[in-house]
């Protein structure tokens, strides 16, 4: 793997930023649905749903904050301390990501509009180290993104089908928000694995197929999961919450087994171990960078059992529900959405998948010392979703 190669595929293009611009919009969209739907359950007088958005919300944006203070901490060691001081009093008032967008609109700008050449600048003006510095900018921004789905997004979706299943004042804007909801979860997956694989050289990029496949078995495999677990829900809250509690204990056992060192301080890795248990409740997460076979086969053939057997408690326990048109709809979507995902997963890692893991560290001992010097990888160098 040549210099050359490693510049090109690490490159930032014009439409990475005009997908920045619109990430930008979409976040501040975003806080102003929430509040939104808040009111509007408030107004309605179903008072629980309105503070779980609202918790979801502020449960989200705190982790968030602090993992985002935390890398501008590790990045701006040894550097000025009243900076650092400005930085923690923005993140305090939940305003970390606005800095984090700025920085990304700068590097990204200069990437994408206003290279200069390599010769007679210096070393911070050098064209690759605002490719890197525009590249790794986004890939926390994506990061960061990954946490707020899983955190925030997916539990108010699951709000939003257990007030369309226990209620029948159906409207078309709730069928509709509950799509977007499924399809932002989903890219946001294939958006963070995009930058991620962008942001290391040892890395194969996704090609249009493989992105697509890759989209098409998260979208399913969490569609179907989602649908399971409201079900559960609607039988018993008190079941779901049990259930939910057992399988994080079981995805944070795993992530405690992988010795995972993903931060620098041993407070913030527990952290860290606790939002991945958290999303290994929803979809996959590969924290090592290692083959997956094995623990992706066990991670979907547990989902698919516990979907089974919960459509066998209904059947045997709620002979009557099933029989009821929306519980028949749902059921439906559920199975086949849990079958065509497993499918597409199978699909992706039999034809699709970019890289072959066994062979990522031969390859990256293969690249010449200039182009290690000019493409150090950083925090994100032994973690990849799957």
């Amino acid at each position: 793997m040549t210099t050359a190669t490693i510049q090109h595929m690490m490159k930032y293009t014009k439409e990475n930023f005009i997908f920045l611009v619109g990430g930008i919009i979409i976040y501040v969209v975003d806080i102003g649905v929430d509040l939104w739907v808040a009111s509007k359950y408030f107004y309605q007088g179903q008072y629980t749903c309105a503070i779980l958005i609202i918790s979801f919300r502020c449960f989200s944006s705190l982790v968030t904050q602090i993992f985002s203070y935390q890398w501008f901490k590790n990045d701006c060691e040894g550097s000025d301390s009243e900076k650092l001081k400005w930085i923690f009093l923005v993140h305090f008032f939940h305003c970390g990501i606005f800095i984090r967008y700025w920085f990304a609109l700068k590097y990204g700008c200069q990437a994408a509009f206003k290279q200069k050449r390599s010769g007679d600048v210096s070393e911070t003006d050098h064209p690759n180290f605002i490719q890197k510095q525009a590249i790794d900018v986004m890939t926390d921004i994506n990061m960061l993104r990954i946490f707020k789905t899983f955190l925030e997004t997916t539990p108010q979706l699951f709000v939003q089908i257990y007030v369309l299943m226990e209620h029948n004042n159906h409207n078309f804007s709730q069928y509709a928000a509950i799509i977007m909801s499924f399809c932002g979860i989903s890219f946001s997956t294939v958006d963070y694995q995009i930058s991620l694989r962008k942001s290391l050289p040892d890395k194969d990029r996704f090609h249009v197929l493989s992105k697509l496949v890759y989209l098409f078995y998260k979208l399913l495999t969490i569609t179907s999961w989602i649908l399971s677990i409201s079900l559960v829900t609607l039988l018993s809250a008190r079941s779901s919450v049990i259930l939910l509690i057992l399988l994080w204990s079981c995805g944070f056992a795993w992530t405690l087994k992988q010795h995972t060192t993903f931060c620098k301080s041993k407070e913030m890795e527990y952290l860290y171990r606790t939002v991945v248990g958290i999303i290994l409740l929803f979809t996959f997460f590969n924290i090592k960078g290692r083959k997956t076979k094995v623990p992706i086969s066990i991670y979907y053939a547990t989902h698919t059992l516990v979907t089974v057997g919960i459509l066998l408690v209904y059947w045997v326990w709620k002979p009557s529900v099933v029989k009821e048109i929306h519980f028949t709809i749902v059921g439906i979507l559920t199975i086949l959405s849990l079958v065509l995902g497993i499918i597409f997963l199978v699909v992706y890692y039999r034809l699709f998948h970019p890289t072959v893991y066994c062979k990522q560290q031969t390859r990256f001992d293969e690249v010449d010392a200039e182009a290690r010097d000019n493409v150090e990888v950083g925090r994100f160098q032994n973690f990849i979703m799957q």
